[in-house]
């Protein structure tokens, strides 16, 4: 599917977000990730991603979420724990290839380090997004890792320039 990215509306979500984010992470989860895990793995991230627990982070400020919005539909979201490590990044597979996700990684940095003042992203890469982590300037911290049934790269993006 092809879409007009001058309309893709890339903003921190509110509170009436949260449902339609979530289903986006996980129906895009169980199209794309879950065929690389573990039955262990895919239960352990519903598990998370439906804790009642993120859900009241979120609302009280210590779990942000960033959505990117196409006329009233969810196309990607991305969620930040600890002000700087990438917890959820996902986008609507019907969306892919349309800069929705590097749309979300340069709104997100820009927040961390303008408004943070953090100067780095973490993110434990599924197999899946690596190349779209590497892509954006990521670098791999160490090897591939499990842990929970949940395999991942610990990665790190560096948001200032070097001179």
């Amino acid at each position: 599917m092809r879409i007009d990215k001058s309309k893709i509306m890339v903003r921190c979500a509110y509170s009436s977000d949260w449902e339609g984010a979530i289903k986006l992470a996980w129906d895009t989860f169980v199209r794309y990730n879950a065929p690389d895990y573990s039955q262990e793995g895919i239960e352990n991230f519903r598990k998370f991603v439906n804790d009642d627990m993120l859900r009241k982070m979120f609302l009280a400020g210590h779990y942000q979420l960033f959505v990117a919005v196409f006329e009233g539909r969810y196309l990607g979201m991305l969620s930040l724990r600890e002000k700087k490590h990438i917890s959820l990044l996902f986008v609507d597979g019907d969306c892919h290839g349309n800069g929705i996700g590097k749309a979300l990684i340069r709104f997100v940095s820009k927040y961390v380090l303008e408004e943070e003042g953090i100067d780095k992203m973490t993110v434990n890469a599924s197999p899946y997004a690596l190349g779209f982590y590497h892509k954006m300037g990521f670098v791999d911290l160490r090897e591939e890792m499990e842990a929970d049934g949940i395999i991942f790269t610990p990665m790190e993006l560096s948001l200032v320039k070097k001179s």
